[in-house]
Formats: C-alpha cells, structure tokens, sequence
C-alpha cells in the first residue's frame, strides 16, 4: 500500500509532501515527492489515561467509535471493572480489547477497593498485581490514588510499587492537591505521572519535581483551561487524556478535539502532537508506531492541522475508518455481573432530625448539617455548612435552596442505606441514580424526596446495573448489564439513550453539564473534600468519616 500526503514528521518540527509504503503493517519507507495531496499525514492519537468503563461501552465498542477520531492507541485503567469483579474483570477488559485492531494497553489496578472506608465486590492483591505485571498485555501499575498510603509507608501500598519497580514498568499517579513535602516523597516513590492537577501552580510543582503532568479533558472533570499553558515550555513531559469519557461525548471527539483547542490557544503544532500522539509512547513503552520506516503502520489523515478534522485512520496498516465510518466490526462476548442487593423501601431513606447528643442522653436538634458541594466540571467537592430542614422529625430535602438528598447503596450484599445532603443538582423534582459510582460502583442517587431516589434506585437493581431518572409523571432507565457498569450495546445506541436520559435529568431541574457523571464522582472517597460512601459520610481531606450533624 502507498499513501501520498503532507506528512507531519512530529520529532523533526517538519512538514514535507511525501509518500508512504506499507508492508506488512509496517513502515517500509518514507519518500519525499514533488506533489502530495493537500491533506496531512500524521502519528494516530493516544489518550494517556482512560477508564474505557466509564464510556458505559465494552473495549470493542469503545474501539469501533474511537478510530473515527483518529485514536489508534489507548493507556487504559481497568480500575472500575476490577473494583467489580477483580482479576477476572481486567482479564475480560485484555481479551475483549485484542480482538480489535486499537491498541488498548492495560493497566494493573493498585488500588482495589480504593479505601477501606467503602465496600467493593472484590480485591486486587498484591500477588495478584505481580501476575498481571508479568503479563506482557499488562503495560504499567494503574493509578495510585492511596497517596496517604504512599507518604505515610504503608506497607502494602509499597508492597504493589516495589513490584512494579522489579518489572520495570511504570506507575502513575493520582493526588490531587498534592504538594510541598508531600508531593516529594509521593514522587521520590517512583510514581512518575499526574492527571489529576486543577491549578497550573499544582502542575508546575509536579513538573519541576520530576513527573509528568496529562492534562485531562473528559465528560465532567475538565482541566484542560487550568494547565495548558503550561505546554509551551513543558510539552517534552505532558500528554493529553480524557480519563472518563461518557458515550454521548465520544461520539463526537476524542483526542483530536484536545489537539484542536490546543493548537486555537496558540500552542505550537509539533509541541502539541508531540504531547497528543509520542509522549505516551515513550512513557509507556508502547508497541505504537508514530510515522518513522519501520514503525508499525499507525497513523491517520486529517484535513488541515487546526481542526484534525479525521478522513481516515490506519492501524498496523488496516484502514479502520474513513469519513466517520468504522470499519472495526462488533465483537461477541458474555456478560459478568456482580449485583447481589434487594430493592428497597422509602423509608430506608428516612433521617431523624434530632441526633443524641454526648451529654447526659438528651436529644438536641439538628440544627446545621455538614453538606457535600458538587462543582460542575470537577472531581473535587467542597464541605459546606447548612440549616437542616425537618418534616414530622425527619430531615428532608429543600429544592428551594438545592439541598438535595443524597444515597449510597451497597450493591454487593443487603446493608443499610447510607444517606447524606448536598449541593449543586438544582433538581427540582425526581431523583436520577447510577451503578457507575466510582470507585466501588455501589448505587449512588441523588433526590428531592425518599420516594423518587427509591423509584430511581430499584430500577437499577431491577436491571443489575444502569442509570435511572424518575419524575412525577416519567421514569426513564438506561440498563447496562456488563458488570453493572458497560451496556451490551454499541456505541452510538448507546450515547443516544444517554443522551436522552441525560436531557431528561435537566428537565428534571439539573444545571450540572453532566450530571451522571458529576453523580458517579460524589462516591469518590480519594478526591476531597466531601463524599458520600455506602458506610457513611467521608472526609477525604483528613480520611475519616464524619457526622451528617455539625
């Protein structure tokens, strides 16, 4: 095979007209000409960091949209699926991913259950992480999001780096906020990337002190704004990711978007494809070729190098996309679930507003209550205080001043309710639910009122695994089967019922962008400040559970 274009030759800072030979899947050679096409040849994008559950679709799903962005190679944390399922969750992500032409490169999660202070459907060993790194399918040592664990020395948290460090492969990094000292001995660790910086000041840090930074950009948090004027100076040690991608969203872009703003901020193109498409390669020792003779044959043509606007995409020389068409064909494969809870009852849902006080027995009123303030477009939440609003002796939710119920579930095992308040939804009736409640992936619900989160709950528990909205006249439901949190579904059945069941939850009040995905994060113990798991709720500044009462 031969291609003619403008080639983009990313290390040498040239364009040049050029023609391409494949053998193969390889790079035979790489030949100037006198004319070319006027398109661009360039090395196919790679998203640094992405958990391919969170796009509610299976690898080879994933894959079949992906490649019509011109994404030939993902670095993939099967943390989610593992939190499910363990072991045989990440194998069933390996398997399902090699039977398509994208390069999906799998991690071994470090952190599974994430806490202690939350209840997963199972664990991930240490001799169970040194099995998976002796796996060559098994590229690096997933996020290490226990950074407390990291800088006070325990000992099974330095148990899972030091095998990685005996295997040789990398391990990234997960700590928010993160910085001084701590960040130090975080970093001196060995763990040598950072998606997870909100301020350009946290990054540069990190960069200065040796790691590299991924600037993310995905269906809720979204960091891009934040550090990518960082890149002019920096690009050698950045990347580009979406970590959590919702299919309504990759049906539109993947990493070509993050390259477009990129290059519309005035970053340079060679340093932006130099982050978009080599520095993973590199980090991750990736068997991606990136446009040189004898590379395997990975690359896409884009219109101009403003848009990357994608007209085809190749991998290992296979034409699998052209136009916005997908050429990767469906893959067959059994479903694995892991739901073992009963449907509930509104008054599970039920608070007392008095609270024993420590005193002599006596009761007081609770008066302030400690809320958890979502923040659209971001992981992190804040604590708030606010007065309680009591009915018949029990605390409810206030629409009004939107603070809202909110409910965690145990998924695994019948257990009780775990209920809190927060801030930010603007829901002003119903209630919208979701299993893709990271990271343990228990039922996590948001309400105006115990009857709506019991309604939007059940029909989660009803379809082992999905996302749900409830209002006083419609209940809408989008089932995914695969270990509760991946639809059976392709792509693009899959965004639009999402996108439905999304526009549904804003009708029900929400002024979130992404309100699913905002929800799935307010589980999410290692981002502070507060959070809500299925024992209680959880200070994630200081690691420790703290009463609903002020």
């Amino acid at each position: 095979m031969k291609i003619k274009g403008h080639i983009v030759d990313i290390p040498n800072r040239r364009t040049f007209k050029g023609e391409i030979t494949v053998e193969n899947g390889k790079i035979q050679s790489i030949a100037e000409t006198d004319e070319a096409p006027n398109h661009y040849i360039l090395p196919g994008f790679v998203d640094a960091h992405i958990h391919i559950e969170s796009s509610m679709l299976v690898p080879s799903e994933f894959a079949r949209i992906a490649v019509t962005h011109g994404t030939v190679a993902t670095v993939s944390d099967p943390h989610e699926i593992a939190n499910v399922l363990g072991v045989e969750g990440v194998r069933f992500m390996v398997e399902n991913g090699k039977q398509t032409p994208l390069k999906f490169n799998f991690g071994a999660p470090s952190c599974v259950p994430a806490t202690t202070f939350e209840t997963a459907g199972a664990v991930v060993t240490p001799e169970d992480i040194d099995e998976l790194l002796a796996d060559p399918d098994i590229r690096y040592l997933a996020e290490m999001m226990n950074y407390p664990g990291v800088i006070f020395d325990d000992e099974m948290v330095h148990k899972k780096i030091q095998i990685a460090h005996r295997h040789n492969k990398p391990i990234d990094g997960h700590a928010p906020g993160l910085r001084g000292e701590q960040a130090k001995k975080y970093i001196s660790a060995g763990i040598s990337t950072d998606h997870e910086c909100f301020t350009y000041e946290e990054a540069l840090e990190k960069l200065q002190l040796g790691m590299k930074i991924i600037i993310r950009e995905g269906s809720a948090a979204k960091n891009f704004d934040a550090l990518i004027d960082l890149m002019p100076d920096h690009y050698e040690r950045m990347m580009f990711c979406s970590d959590d991608k919702h299919p309504d969203d990759l049906i539109i872009g993947h990493i070509n978007q993050l390259a477009a703003r990129a290059v519309a901020h005035g970053v340079d193109v060679y340093k932006v494809l130099q982050a978009a498409c080599i520095n993973p390669i590199h980090h991750y020792n990736l068997d991606v070729g990136y446009l040189r003779e004898g590379d395997a044959a990975d690359f896409i043509v884009v219109n101009d190098l403003k848009n990357f606007d994608v007209q085809q995409t190749y991998i290992n020389g296979e034409l699998v996309a052209e136009n916005g068409k997908s050429h990767v064909e469906p893959v067959a494969f059994s479903v694995l679930n892991n739901f073992n809870t009963n449907k509930k009852h509104p008054r599970d849902f039920a608070l007392a507003s008095v609270s024993p006080a420590l005193e002599g027995g006596r009761e007081e009123e609770s008066k302030t209550i400690r809320v958890i303030e979502a923040l659209d477009g971001e992981l992190i939440t804040n604590q708030i205080e606010a007065p309680a609003t009591a009915e018949n002796g029990e605390l409810i939710s206030n629409p009004t001043n939107d603070i809202l119920k909110i409910a965690m579930v145990n998924r695994y095992k019948n257990a009780p309710v775990a209920v809190a308040f927060i801030k930010g939804f603007g829901m002003k009736e119903g209630a919208i639910a979701s299993c893709v409640g990271h990271d343990s992936h228990n039922i996590i619900a948001v309400g105006v009122d115990d009857e709506s989160l019991c309604k939007a709950i059940n029909l989660i528990i009803e379809n082992k695994g999905g996302i749900s909205a409830v209002g006083s006249a419609e209940e809408r439901v989008l089932p995914l089967p695969v270990a509760g949190i991946m639809s059976d579904k392709d792509a693009h059945t899959v965004g639009h019922a999402y996108g439905e069941i999304d526009q549904f939850a804003k009708q029900l009040g929400s002024t979130l962008h992404a309100p699913f995905m905002t929800l799935s994060f307010m589980g999410l113990l290692v981002i502070p400040a507060l959070k809500l798991s299925d024992l209680g709720l959880f200070d994630g500044a200081k690691f420790e559970f703290v009463d609903l009462a002020v």
